[in-house]
């Protein structure tokens, strides 16, 4: 346990009678850049606030930083940076006003916010815009701006909420590099998102879903564990063919990607020329049909299938 920096034990959330975490347990090394992922909804902001010190949770273990979450949430709060979803900014103050507050709630000295200060900048690349109010900022230089104030006091974790949603491709992506560079410095980063193309620049992800974790492993190996045929079809009507796959719950799962459809079949079937019939039975077309290697997000559905699967499967026994 006490190699790793943070380390939960069917750690459990519940409001009333409602259970928003469900008994998960998590490891994440030193330098890892730990990808919490799930839709919205799933318990990924909930795992953060418990994480951070900011919400009791009700049962189960954890350790971050090397302390307690249950005993020991303010020296947590003091170890560890958090950029919440609303990037925790003052719109009404300036970029530099921001920074000085935060020193300030850090309880920086003199000496530490002077270098803390010159990092901010650097990070923000906001130096040339230090009397612009934040409220004027884009989001791309908002979220910049926010985490460089939660790295003022050179935590060795920070915890990502929701870093990029609303914000645009390129400021996602620039966002990504900034979060390697910590990776490279040796700080640990764990980020909840619900955008699966980022979960390839993890380390390592954990998949939640309804307040479960449904698989946890580098994004290779999860997809490596993908054990059936993904098949990628493009044809003269794509929402009718995958309408009537649905229907006939033709092969493992169905799902539009683009202007494709992504079909899962089990390896031993063999279904492709079955498939072709069935799409001329019903005047479609098939342009194309080719095997392709699984996305994070093929991954993902699978799971999510597997897991209600095994629950709709207990009702019936329970009934």
């Amino acid at each position: 346990m006490n190699s790793h920096v943070i380390w939960t034990k069917d750690l459990t959330k519940k409001f009333g009678d409602f259970v928003s975490v469900d008994k998960i347990s998590i490891e994440v090394e030193r330098g890892e850049i730990y990808g919490f992922i799930g839709s919205n909804g799933a318990g990924k902001t909930t795992t953060i606030r418990m994480l951070c010190g900011i919400l009791d949770p009700t049962s189960g273990r954890g350790m971050v930083a090397g302390y307690d979450i249950f005993k020991e949430q303010e020296k947590i709060k003091k170890n560890i940076g958090y950029m919440s979803q609303k990037f925790s900014l003052y719109n009404e103050l300036t970029v530099e006003e921001n920074i000085d507050f935060f020193c300030g709630a850090y309880k920086l000295s003199y000496q530490q916010r002077k270098i803390a200060k010159a990092k901010a900048f650097e990070i923000s690349q906001l130096k040339n815009f230090k009397d612009t109010l934040t409220k004027d900022l884009p989001v791309g230089w908002k979220q910049r701006l926010a985490l460089s104030c939660a790295l003022l006091h050179e935590p060795q974790i920070v915890f990502l909420d929701e870093p990029t949603a609303g914000v645009d491709p390129i400021s996602r992506r620039n966002f990504w590099d900034l979060i390697y560079d910590l990776s490279t410095e040796g700080i640990t980063v764990f980020v909840t998102t619900h955008f699966l193309d980022e979960a390839e620049h993890c380390t390592k992800i954990g998949l939640i879903n309804e307040g479960k974790i449904v698989a946890q492993d580098s994004p290779s190996n999860l997809k490596a564990y993908f054990d059936f045929e993904l098949y990628e079809i493009i044809s003269s009507d794509n929402i009718q063919l995958y309408e009537l796959l649905m229907k006939e719950n033709f092969g493992r799962s169905v799902s539009l990607f683009g202007n494709t459809i992504h079909l899962v079949l089990n390896r031993k079937l063999g279904m492709e020329r079955e498939l072709k019939n069935f799409a001329e039975k019903n005047s479609i077309y098939l342009y194309s049909i080719s095997k392709i290697h699984p996305t994070l997000e093929d991954v993902f559905i699978n799971l999510i299938e597997e897991e209600n699967s095994k629950i709709n499967e207990e009702l019936r026994r329970d009934f």
